[in-house]
């Protein structure tokens, strides 16, 4: 039997701690990395073209025009043209489109609860595809973003209220419902601009190559309006990263934990589908990159919704300025539609995503 003096010193002993730094300190670290590859990625991008500009040069051009910074040009008028003008544009509109798909799917994946959830799950894509068609065959002067973008803009909206008012039953509204109102809805919307295209004559090509996706036209004006949506969907979706991991649970156990699940369901969708909206109106519809990037991130990083958002938004800017330049350099002076490459790169890892949860089904 221990002494009265042994318990005394057991007793007296302090607790161990167990730290919780490494889990915080690994992720922000990669937060960093991301950060400094997606500023190495910008002006790599940047410098690739058919005109051969120095990885040096572009750093130093797009430096110069930072406040207080004065850097004595050695290079060319020609080069500054290029880059500021024609390449940074499409670069950096590349990126905030990758970013903001890439925050929506992780959102839509954490609702749903489904690693299989994309952006476009419900209505978005097609109702955005149906009013660029509109926009392509019925086009409006005198608007500054141009027909086709506000036309795709309202029409992915329009298509999303419409499910989200399908889909709601009293106060609630069940995530099945919504995603088979998003399902038919998406057939129909489908279905009418198959028609429309097919009757659009000589705007055939060029509805095609918008459906397709591309950056070929990206502009600042674009980017003026895509990224100030952007930043805010992610503020916002980010405020509630927390209830995002306590939704993981189900909606019952969320609910009695404190968190307003509809309120939940409504901001973040409204938020996530904002973002969608004004990211396809512009550059089309590119597929995979809301389902790929954050369950990569998911599976490098876990599952943990304070990190796979902020992971998610620089992976995702990161992989589709890559897609870009393959897009644009690989049958140059031609260029793909950047939703060719995201199709290769993601129906293997949408398939594979599938295969394995087959098997954990069964």
């Amino acid at each position: 039997m221990p002494s009265e003096q042994t318990k005394l010193s057991f007793a007296n002993r302090p607790v161990p701690v167990i730290p919780y730094y490494p889990y915080w300190r690994g992720r922000i670290y990669a937060m960093l990395g991301l950060l400094i590859l997606l500023a190495v990625v910008v002006v790599l991008a940047t410098a690739i073209g058919s005109v051969d500009i120095p990885f040096l040069a572009t750093a130093r051009i797009m430096i110069d025009k930072l406040p207080l910074v004065d850097i004595t040009p050695s290079w060319t008028s020609a080069w500054e043209t290029i880059i500021l003008e024609i390449r940074l544009p499409r670069v950096i509109l590349a990126g905030v489109v990758g970013a903001a798909l890439a925050i929506a799917g992780a959102t839509y994946q954490g609702l749903f609860r489904n690693p299989l959830a994309d952006p476009y799950l419900i209505g978005v894509a097609q109702g955005a595809a149906l009013g660029a068609v509109i926009g392509f065959l019925v086009p409006i002067t005198g608007i500054g973003i141009g027909s086709v973008p506000l036309f795709a803009f309202v029409g992915a909206l329009v298509s999303v209220a419409v499910v989200y008012s399908l889909a709601r039953v009293g106060g609630t509204l069940p995530v099945t419902t919504l995603i088979l109102a998003g399902v038919a809805l998406g057939a129909l919307l489908g279905a009418i601009v198959s028609y429309l295209v097919i009757t659009s004559g000589a705007k055939m090509p060029g509805i095609i190559f918008w459906l397709i996706g591309s950056f070929s036209l990206s502009q600042w004006s674009e980017v003026q309006v895509v990224l100030p949506i952007m930043v805010v969907g992610v503020v916002v979706i980010m405020l509630f990263a927390r209830s995002l991991n306590i939704m993981q649970l189900d909606e019952e156990q969320a609910q009695q934990l404190g968190i307003n699940v509809e309120r939940l369901k409504l901001i973040l969708l409204t938020a996530a589908t904002l973002m969608t909206a004004a990211a396809v109106s512009f550059v089309g519809i590119i597929g995979f990159i809301g389902i790929i990037i954050p369950h990569a991130v998911r599976l490098i990083w876990g599952p943990d919704y304070r990190f796979l958002l902020p992971l998610s938004v620089l992976s995702g800017a990161i992989f589709l300025i890559l897609a870009d330049v393959v897009a644009r350099t690989i049958l140059a002076p031609s260029e793909i539609p950047i939703g060719v490459i995201t199709a290769i790169c993601g129906a293997p890892f949408f398939l594979y995503l599938l295969r394995r949860r087959t098997k954990m089904l069964f």
